[in-house]
């Protein structure tokens, strides 16, 4: 399973941004999508996953309400809308393909980190 994140930036307090995950790879539809994020000098947190199907989504307790995970099956993507950003949002956001599950070892494959920085 091969993935590419992309989408992040710069915003201010407040604002929106949506990161895609392209996934690739002959049976990357056998895994839910997570999302991750690392903040500087912390360790890897879990934001939100998907299946494929769409038939279940969990996120974070800090995501809920402010992100939305979704799938579009004919780009083979998984985006994640974020709204409502705030500072400590600030983080390197990755994509990953494994287990329905939170902890980030419980996931194979891990695309690249895309930044975003949330600016008062």
């Amino acid at each position: 399973v091969q993935l590419q994140a992309s989408g992040g930036g710069a915003v201010q307090n407040g604002g929106s941004i949506r990161l895609s995950c392209a996934a690739s790879g002959r049976t990357f539809r056998n895994y839910a999508i997570g999302w991750f994020r690392r903040a500087p000098g912390k360790g890897r947190e879990f934001v939100a996953s998907i299946t494929w199907s769409e038939d279940l989504t969990y996120y974070s307790e800090f995501a809920q309400g402010r992100f939305t995970i979704s799938t579009d099956n004919s780009k083979n993507t998984v985006y994640l809308q974020m709204n409502n950003l705030k500072v400590e949002d600030t983080a390197v956001y990755y994509c990953a393909a494994g287990a329905w599950a939170t902890s980030p070892n419980t996931f194979l494959s891990w695309g690249q980190g895309t930044q975003v920085t949330v600016s008062s």
